[in-house]
């Protein structure tokens, strides 16, 4: 890697804060529930009151053969159909919200309350309520139009009765269509894959390939005399921006090390990072650039009450683990939905294992180290994937024999000496923990058969075991 691909300086940093501060305004965009059926509502009032107005234009120049086509009945003909559909559309909407909030509890208990962010950011379920919530707002606004006296003049909007007929006939479709896609969604195939795609994006957009050369940039030890900052909330970290960090040491003249990775738990008034200056060694940090750094390190760095997938490398990762540990608790007692997750896992490190992880470094226009982040290591999520259902999984021969059979095909994905060691460790860790177990003959033969082919792959790919 050149040491100008991991700089964020420049336009070329510039280009990159204003693309990530985009991502998370449309994930906190996206996660939510409602902001898609709210502009749907405000959609279907404005057209409420527009196209009524285009009828009242439009009337005396209809042509017949067109009108043929439109609202035949006269006002209270109307009424009764714009009513219908209102009250049809809430009873529906109501129907429609309370079997979400049933798969969200389903969800939440089956497998992890942590996958409640995925259900809230999932587009159809968004625009099927902003359809149906759309079309009864948009009924009750053209219902106010309609205008009837004694003496015989009525105003009829019928291309407005005619678009709500047409929005009723699309919210009955798009009703069969949410019922269909709710029951593939609360499948644990389709929510592995939608967690699997999430950590893909994540590693595409914040991670560097790995690629031939080596990586010269060595990350120092903080020196004795480095300052500590403090975070101002509590919560957890969700995003770092860099753009801001880099500044902030530049301008002081100093080093900034974040030690909390993205993900992690923050406490207020609890150090959160590192500062040192940079022109001198040993030398420490005058008092006015430290305090500069103090207001505006903590600025860059975004505390919320959850977790998210924008920056965070292993919250995915986290997710599928906590549905694999889920499985196995003896309420519910599902190693065939473990061993799912353990696949997911699997395919994941594989791709995970072509970038590169660890800390991060920012260095300024002339090469020189500015900020240092801290961020998960590949072994860190091979542990995370492992750790837990391991220990949950242990008296279980089919999650012992997946964790195996993981090792192994992470063993032919790794590129890097200290991956090839951490499968070692863990290789031994299961060996351990296997050995601890009353197995029959059988399973007991079976995961040393798979126990030596993890040390196959490890001898073929590196020439040692």
């Amino acid at each position: 890697m050149s040491p100008r691909k991991d700089r964020a300086g420049g336009r070329g940093g510039i280009r990159e804060a204003i693309r990530r501060r985009r991502t998370v305004f449309v994930d906190a965009w996206r996660s939510r529930l409602w902001p898609v059926p709210a502009l749907g509502v405000v959609i279907a009032i404005v057209a409420g009151v527009a196209i009524p107005e285009l009828d009242s234009a439009l009337d005396a120049h209809m042509p017949r053969p067109l009108s043929a086509y439109l609202f035949g009945g006269g006002a209270d003909a109307a009424r009764e159909v714009l009513a219908a559909i209102a009250t049809s559309l809430i009873t529906v909407t109501s129907l429609t919200f309370s079997l979400t909030v049933v798969t969200l509890q389903l969800a939440s208990s089956q497998y992890t309350p942590r996958l409640l962010r995925t259900f809230a950011a999932d587009r159809f379920v968004q625009r099927t309520l902003a359809v149906f919530l759309g079309t009864f707002v948009y009924a009750l606004t053209v219902l106010r139009t309609v205008r009837s006296d004694d003496a015989g003049a009525e105003f009829v909007p019928q291309i407005a009765v005619t678009v709500a007929y047409l929005l009723a006939m699309a919210s009955v479709l798009a009703l069969v269509l949410f019922l269909g896609h709710l029951v593939r969604q609360i499948r644990i195939e389709t929510m592995l894959r939608h967690v699997s795609s999430d950590i893909e994006d994540t590693a595409d957009r914040m991670l560097d390939l790995l690629d031939d050369t080596p990586d010269h940039h060595f990350t120092p030890s903080p020196p004795g005399e480095a300052a500590v900052i403090t975070a101002r909330s509590s919560g957890f970290l969700v995003e770092v921006d860099e753009q801001k960090l880099l500044a902030a040491a530049v301008d002081a003249d100093a080093v900034v090390w974040i030690d909390r990775a993205v993900g992690s738990d923050i406490v207020a008034g609890v150090p959160v990072a590192l500062c040192w200056s940079a022109d001198a060694a040993g030398v420490p940090l005058p008092e006015a650039r430290l305090s500069r750094l103090r207001e505006r390190v903590p600025a860059a760095l975004r505390i919320g009450i959850e977790r998210t997938a924008t920056q965070d490398i292993g919250y995915g990762l986290r997710q599928i683990t906590d549905v694999v540990i889920r499985a196995l608790s003896p309420g519910i007692n599902d190693p065939t939905t473990a061993v799912h997750g353990l696949n997911s896992c699997s395919a994941t490190l594989c791709k995970l294992a072509r970038y590169r992880l660890g800390h991060r470094h920012l260095r300024d226009d002339d090469d020189a180290l500015r900020v240092v982040i801290a961020r998960p290591d590949w072994p860190d999520l091979l542990d995370l994937v492992c750790g837990q259902p391991q220990r949950y999984g242990a008296n279980d021969p089919e999650v012992m024999g997946r964790l195996l059979s993981l090792l192994r095909e992470v063993a032919w994905s790794v590129v890097l000496p200290a991956h090839r060691q951490a499968i070692v460790d863990q290789l031994e860790r299961l060996r351990t923990t296997v050995a601890g177990q009353d197995f029959v003959d059988v399973d007991r033969h079976r995961l040393d058969e798979l126990a030596g082919h993890v040390g196959d792959a490890l001898e073929r790919r590196w020439g040692a075991a």
